[in-house]
Formats: structure tokens, sequence, C-alpha cells
């Protein structure tokens, strides 16, 4: 499906308007079921379905495996998926949180392994890097509504991914990564948006050791950084950044 779509608008220039067609950002329902039992439902940019579902779900525990194989989608007014799976799928404690859009998450508490990974950068590589990851974001200067998110291994740009929900974003690069085998392990997460509680804990599920950003942290993201062994880097922008936690894995 087509992620934008044109349609006339009357844009301001100068003293007086003219009609002009601007590109306009799509949003879908997502409905996802699992043995046919409704679970989720979520706003996001149709795209990249599969891997949103894989990184949500893997992620926030709902279902500990998934064939993406058997996972069937049906794309129209609405996106419907579902997804057969021995046993019900862990929707204990679901919430409407900040996710763009009216999204979930679950408040279960989380006892993940600390990121001891040793991978560094130096911080020109994180510039460059980070100059590239904006430079991808076709969508967004399309539209302006679009968030982006990519796994990078310090030289490279990995994986890359757009949805009109920064949540979503990151949830389809970790579910293209889990897809493809796409180890987490000296890999740097890069996001257009702000640093907040839950891209934290995304990351620290699966061990990403770097974090980084044009925007600001929260106050709980930095503390669940620090607990789990993260480091997490905000305003990423020319020579200047910020880093707020784990700061030896960047390199003057």
């Amino acid at each position: 499906m087509n992620p934008h779509i044109k349609r006339k608008v009357m844009k301001k220039q100068g003293a007086s308007f003219e009609e002009t067609e601007d590109y306009i950002a799509v949003e879908k329902r997502l409905r996802v079921s699992v043995n046919g039992k409704d679970v989720i439902s979520l706003y996001c940019t149709p795209l990249m379905i599969k891997e949103l579902v894989m990184g949500l779900f893997l992620t926030e525990g709902i279902i500990e495996e998934i064939c993406p194989e058997e996972m069937s989608i049906v794309y129209g007014e609405e996106i419907m998926v579902d997804i057969p799976v021995a046993g019900d799928a862990l929707t204990e404690g679901m919430t409407i949180t900040s996710r763009c859009i009216g999204g979930v998450t679950f408040n279960k508490k989380r006892n993940f392994e600390k990121v001891t990974d040793d991978f560094s950068l130096e911080v020109g590589a994180l510039k460059g890097i980070s100059e590239e990851f904006q430079q991808r974001s076709e969508l967004f200067r399309l539209t302006g509504c679009f968030h982006s998110a990519a796994l990078s291994d310090g030289e490279r740009i990995l994986v890359f991914a757009e949805d009109i929900g920064r949540h979503n974003a990151v949830d389809k690069v970790i579910g293209y990564s889990i897809l493809e085998d796409i180890p987490f392990t000296g890999k740097l997460m890069l996001v257009s948006c702000r640093l907040s509680s839950e891209i934290a804990s995304k990351c620290s599920r699966w061990g990403i050791p770097i974090v980084a950003s044009r925007a600001a942290p929260t106050d709980r993201a930095i503390e669940i950084a620090e607990t789990s062994g993260i480091t997490l880097v905000g305003f990423v922008r020319r020579d200047r950044m910020n880093v707020y936690t784990n700061a030896r894995r960047i390199l003057l």
C-alpha cells in the first residue's frame, strides 16, 4: 500500500493563498489477533506490517515465538493480521501510552540482562552515520509527518524504517532484524524522535548497546539506560551531542 497520497491544499504565499497539491501521510488502523482473538489495535503507516508485528509482539513478550510464514495479513480499509500460535497471547498489563497515534505497551516488570557489549564509536563516526540517517528520511521530507529509526554497525545503515508512530518505526527495525537474522550485538539504534522510556526499554530488551537521536531523552529513559547498561546519546547535531549514560562507548 502507498504510504502517502496527494491532495489539493490552499497554501499561503505572501499575502495570498494559492491552490496546490501536497503529499499527505496515509494512516491505517492495524488490528492484530492471535488465534482469531483480537489482541491489539493501533494506527500505523501501511509498510513493513509483518516487521512491525514481529517487533512489537516479541519485544513486549506477548508471544514467545512467531512463525512469520503462518502470519496472515489482509489489506483493506483496515489492516487485519492474525497470528496462529499454540496457547494464548500474554496481554496482562496492556495500557495506552505515549506511542504516537494511540498505541500500546505492557507495564510488566522487566529484568533484562545488563548490556555488557563493548561496542564503541568515535564521535566522528556517530556524526557521520547520523547525517546519513537524516538523509534517508524521504517520507518525512515529502509529508513532514513521519518518524524514522535505523540499525547500524557504525559504518553503514543495515535496517531503516519510517512510520507515523515513532515506536512503530523502532518495532519495524527490530522485527526486520529478527526476520533477517541480523544480530543486535555491536549495533547502534538511531531514532528521529525523543528518547522515551519505551524506546530505551525496547533497545534494552534486545541488548542494543548504543541508542542515539537528534532529540532529547526523558528522565525515565535515562534511568532505564543507566540501569541496563545502554549508552544513551541525544542532541546529535553537527558538532554537538550529549552523552547521558555509559559514556565509555563514545570515543573522541
